[in-house]
């Protein structure tokens, strides 16, 4: 049974939650009604957390990955006093606040993921707790457990039925996370209606299959239940699902246990009747009782006790271990070792070359050694998409009690799971101390694209390795051949997407990747050969810092025309080129790795390579044409694919869409010709899609 000041306590919670729901006109109500104990439970009888500093590195780590809750969230960050006012309560939802409708990173003190997006939240906490085993392997010595800390959860329905969370949840079970600890708000409702009309399986049953240590409280207001439960969890080696049976909008007079309650303000009328059924005044509006305050705020002060004894065992530590104390700080501060551009490697000219993935793997073997952050993956494909770090093992557990675990391992097998894995690396990024990478095929990076825009909405470095990125797959068909991914990408705001033509842009487009900290990158790489390109003869592949450059002009005079083009189809615009030469044409070469950093640079740079006077320009990409138009102009051409590709040898494949050096001297001289003619309007329609002989 609850004391008379505890539930205070508690209906604190809730009714911060609930007038800020009803101010606003807006949000979701019922789960922070409902599962206000099981936030009190977590955050003062178990959470070491600090307001005043809320990157402390060691402090264990709270998701609400019920986004749509937050004000859950946000009524503890302002009881227990981090710099969250109690005006921005007021404001919840209100354009300028710090308290959106869902979390977000970096903008609310205290809130450690964006969630919102169900499932999303669940698989960061299983990246957080691979962080946390794996720095804790690395930097803590005898006496010394530098890194030790949970991280807890509020997860829902919702959660558990996206395919995100049982992705990461396998995983999480595979790799024994005994720091992972979530509770389960097991309310039995969502949007629709009870959750029998989709969700029936036993979810206790499930997780104990993946390998979870399950525990039920079948009555959520059992606060010493809770505690009991999440004391057992914290002593048990592997991860934790707490199912906590709550009602949804507890306390509401006829809503409470029903959809209704879930994702609309409660009604001046039915927040009234939870008001007087749960003794709280009816006045003022967000109401805090100062004895409850205070007992909040305590954790101020206990905050401060734990960092401070943290500090005092760091500073032994940094004493004990200065070296391992330097780098961990390094790390944790985001920044780079000096002189670790040393270790790029530069690739000698070769006509035959290698395809971009495999040059992509050596750079990042390259730059391991000089950088323990980076760390990551891929969805069972390492050995496709070259991103295993030969200087390391496997991140794993111990197989056999006599065994001792790897977690010092930097390789993580995230199996068939591109979705959760994306999630993973987010939760990595979020943690800090990581440059965290995640691959697979450029076709499936649909499977992750909610990961990757929380990723570019965050403001993580999260790198996204994609290869097998064009039609060049060849023989496994159009399944698996990207078309329209490559636009889709460039169209996310505040993610770099870079499309390397050879193994020197490959190494420039790594170190643009590992120096954006606060933006995602995602590197396109080939599968087939591109020839290295000879840097004595074509201009220094930096260029690709500035998104696109001038790779050579030829011919006599003024270029005349200009072929730009990315990846894979540079050394074809190089080969068109040199016969539009030999034809006295006057040529401009450019690569094009980037659109998003080559928007970014002054126009007269812009105008520099893309120069303005010359309208006769051929754009050539091996995918959607979407785009390109900007670039060429409304009298431009652009040799793009706007069609699923097709199964037979790449080069087959490549000549049948019409990507030839030959078609592309064609279409240079045809808009030459158009432009010469006067008069002649050129559609701004226009869409090249290539030969297709084969249809």
């Amino acid at each position: 049974m609850q004391d008379e000041f505890q539930k205070k306590l508690i209906n604190t919670i809730r009714f911060l939650a609930a007038d800020a729901v009803q101010q606003a006109n807006s949000g979701h109500p019922g789960l922070p009604m409902g599962a206000a104990p099981s936030a009190f439970t977590i955050w003062t009888r178990h959470l070491r957390h600090n307001p005043a500093n809320p990157t402390w590195p060691n402090r264990d780590r709270f998701i609400l990955s019920g986004g749509h809750g937050s004000m859950l969230l946000y009524a503890l960050l302002y009881l227990t006093g981090y710099d969250l006012s109690l005006e921005e309560i007021k404001n919840f939802r209100q354009w300028g606040s710090r308290t959106p409708g869902h979390p977000e990173f970096g903008l609310t003190p205290g809130v450690e993921v964006t969630s919102g997006p169900l499932g999303q939240g669940f698989a960061n906490g299983v990246g957080m707790a691979i962080a946390e085993a794996h720095l804790a392997k690395v930097y803590n010595r005898p006496g010394f457990d530098i890194i030790d800390h949970f991280i807890y959860g509020i997860v829902t329905d919702g959660d558990l039925m996206e395919g995100v969370a049982s992705e990461a949840a396998s995983l999480a079970g595979t790799l024994r996370l005994g720091k992972l600890i979530y509770l389960y708000d097991d309310n039995h409702i969502s949007i629709e209606g009870p959750t029998e009309l989709a969700f029936t399986e036993d979810r206790a049953k499930r997780f104990e299959a993946y390998g979870w240590h399950v525990q039920s409280v079948p009555d959520g207001l059992d606060v010493e239940a809770i505690d009991r439960a999440i004391s057992a969890a914290k002593q048990d080696p592997r991860p934790s699902l707490i199912c906590v049976r709550n009602i949804i909008g507890y306390g509401l007079p006829t809503k409470a246990g029903k959809a209704s309650s879930h994702g609309e303000p409660p009604g001046e009328a039915e927040l009234a009747g939870a008001k007087e059924a749960l003794g709280w005044p009816q006045e003022p509006r967000f109401y805090v009782p100062e004895d409850a305050l205070a007992f909040y705020r305590q954790a101020q002060e206990k905050g401060a006790e734990l960092e401070a004894a943290w500090k005092l065992k760091w500073a032994a530590y940094s004493q004990a271990y200065p070296e391992l104390a330097a780098e961990l700080e390094r790390r944790l501060s985001g920044q780079l070792p000096s002189g670790w551009e040393e270790n790029l490697p530069e690739f000698p000219a070769d006509a035959k070359g290698m395809a971009t993935r495999v040059s992509s793997g050596k750079v990042l073997n390259a730059l391991a050694p000089k950088l323990p952050e980076l760390f990551g993956g891929s969805a069972d494909l390492a050995p496709s998409t070259k991103t295993w770090i030969d200087s390391s093992k496997a991140f794993f557990p111990a197989l056999k009690p006599s065994e001792e675990d790897s977690y010092e391992g930097r390789n993580v097998h995230f199996g068939v799971r591109e979705h959760g894995m994306g999630a993973i690396v987010n939760g990595l990024a979020y943690n800090g101390g990581f440059i965290p990478f995640g691959s697979t095929f450029l076709v499936f990076s649909d499977y992750m694209r909610p990961a990757i825009r929380i990723s570019a909405l965050s403001h993580l470095g999260s790198v996204w390795v994609f290869t097998h990125d064009s039609i060049g797959v060849g023989e496994d068909g159009p399944t698996h051949q990207p078309v329209e991914q490559l636009a889709a990408l460039r169209c996310l705001p505040n993610l770099i997407t870079l499309r390397p033509a050879d193994a020197n842009e490959v190494a420039q487009a790594w170190k643009i990747a590992i120096e954006n900290r606060h933006r995602p990158t995602a590197l396109v790489l080939t599968r087939q050969n591109l020839p290295t390109l000879d840097r004595t003869q074509f201009a220094s592949a930096e260029g690709v810092q500035r998104g696109a450059y001038v790779l050579a002009d030829l011919g006599e005079g003024k270029p005349e025309v200009i072929l730009m083009a990315s990846g894979s189809e540079v050394s074809l615009i190089v080969e068109a080129g040199q016969r539009l030469e030999e034809l006295g044409r006057a040529v401009r070469l450019v690569s094009f790795p980037s659109w998003e950093l080559f928007t970014e640079q002054e126009q007269a740079y812009q105008d520099s390579v893309l120069l303005p006077e010359v309208r006769a320009r051929v754009a050539v990409e091996a995918g959607v044409g979407q785009g390109w138009r900007q670039w060429v102009g409304d009298q431009g051409r652009i040799l793009a694919i706007d069609r699923f590709g097709a199964s037979a040898p790449g080069e087959v494949v490549f000549k049948m869409f019409g990507f030839t050096p030959e078609h592309v001297v064609e279409l240079a001289l045809e808009v030459l010709a158009v432009l010469q003619s006067h008069g002649i309007e050129i559609s701004q329609n226009i869409a090249l899609k290539g030969r297709q002989e084969n249809e």
